[in-house]
């Protein structure tokens, strides 16, 4: 055998999966608390340990947050959403989106959203290129302090980039992420930004005494999940859903089969389509975010359970949380949003052909999860339209960030890990 270990290093728990690179088998994993308070590196060390200790080691992470990203762009509903779209396909948690010249009281905003990483976006490739410049200035000046991805407007791009680092800025330049209007590139800033997170990030958020840890890690833990996802959507040839239940966050992650009406007829989004895309609710969690679910259910007139202030709820109580954050959640990556007041609903999601439809989170691994899928994908007053056929399966190994971690350097492992969780049984 010829192992190797993934870390999924969380801001709860860190999980580690040992796994045979030769026939992409997960042989064991273990799972143990995050030791953030002191050093991550312990409770990592620890996992490492439980699962055998030997193999090469890939690490991913959302401790302390994960990656803040703040978007500012030229327009609300083009540049700026679309650097909204590529942002949470990265793995972030958008925290903030501006759209066009920043003044002072934009600054003040952006400083108070507390981003780690700036997407700076703004114009088509030999479009407008004045506001993408402004911006640049007006960031270079505004000693925010803050790491800038730089992925506007081609003929124009060079000049932003001085203005930053004219004022020792760090700045990572990049292709457009909508060199024309309805085409969206996510893949060259979703790079840039995972190699800002990892040199930037990962060591100013304190986690660990000492460079070892931010050697260690690859991705964040969402990018690694995307990963694993669009491998396990090329495999399976169809649309696949994932719904990712935490404690203070839920995720949702859909990989459809592409539409060349939609990219190139009348009905095509002037910020362009992601097939493979990632969107995160901040207020819904069985945990800390347990309170944003019942303001949420509330708002969404659904029925939600009854918590006190103190934590553990019971199982059944946790199980109602989950189903109901997850319906949330699914409710609005479908329906989409709007960039503002009196603003359309852009970025939507046709979910009805997706043939795969999988659970994550510690809630739905530890029984219940195909209850609480069920209950999902049975919504119909959501203002979305569910799968029609789709099988359920809860990744109760937790092996979709393994495989995104192995993707690039094994894909037979990868593949071999995603293959097993798509012929799984219904709870895992």
């Amino acid at each position: 055998m010829k192992p190797a270990i993934c870390v999924d290093v969380g801001s709860t728990c860190t999980k580690a999966c040992l796994v045979d690179l030769e026939s992409g088998r997960l042989v064991r994993r273990a799972e143990v608390p995050t030791t953030a308070d002191t050093d991550v590196l312990t409770g990592l060390d620890a996992a490492v340990a439980a699962v055998g200790g030997a193999g090469e080691l890939f690490v991913c992470s959302s401790a302390g947050g994960g990656l803040r990203l703040a978007v500012v762009g030229y327009e609300a509903l083009v540049t700026a959403e679309a650097g909204h779209r590529v942002g949470l396909s990265a793995g972030a948690q958008v925290v903030h989106v501006a759209a066009g010249p920043l003044d002072g009281r934009a600054v003040a905003a952006l400083r108070a959203a507390r981003p780690d990483v700036i997407l700076l976006v703004g114009g088509t490739d030999g479009g407008d290129g004045e506001v993408l410049l402004h911006n640049a200035r007006r960031l270079g000046t505004a000693r925010l302090r803050v790491p800038v991805v730089l992925a506007g407007n081609a003929e124009v791009r060079g000049q932003a980039a001085a203005l930053l680092t004219d004022r020792r800025v760090p700045v990572t330049v990049t292709g457009n992420v909508l060199p024309r209007i309805g085409v969206l590139d996510p893949g060259p800033a979703r790079a840039a930004i995972r190699q800002v997170f990892l040199r930037h990030v990962i060591g100013g958020k304190r986690l660990s005494r000492g460079g070892r840890f931010a050697a260690l890690v690859r991705a964040a833990t969402p990018d690694a999940v995307l990963a694993g996802v669009e491998l396990l959507a090329d495999r399976c040839g169809a649309g696949v859903l994932v719904v990712d239940v935490g404690g203070a966050t839920t995720d949702v992650y859909s990989a459809l089969v592409p539409d060349a009406e939609l990219e190139t007829g009348p009905r095509r989004d002037v910020a362009g389509t992601l097939w493979r895309s990632r969107t995160v609710e901040g207020d819904l969690g069985v945990g800390v975010g347990a309170p944003g679910v019942v303001a949420a259910a509330a708002a969404e007139r659904l029925p939600a359970p009854e918590i006190g202030g103190g934590r553990p709820y019971d199982a059944a109580t946790d199980r109602q949380l989950a189903a109901t954050a997850a319906m949330i959640a699914l409710r609005r990556h479908a329906r989409g949003h709007s960039a503002g007041p009196g603003l359309p609903r852009t970025g939507g999601r046709d979910l009805r052909d997706v043939r795969l439809v999988i659970g994550s989170g510690g809630v739905l691994r530890h029984g219940g999860g195909d209850a609480v899928l069920a209950a999902v994908l049975g919504d119909t007053a959501g203002g979305w339209a569910a799968p029609v056929t789709a099988r359920r399966v809860v990744d109760a190994q937790y092996v979709l960030a393994a495989a995104g971690l192995l993707a690039g350097a094994y894909p037979v492992a990868a593949a071999g890990l995603v293959d097993a969780l798509s012929a799984a049984s219904p709870d895992g």
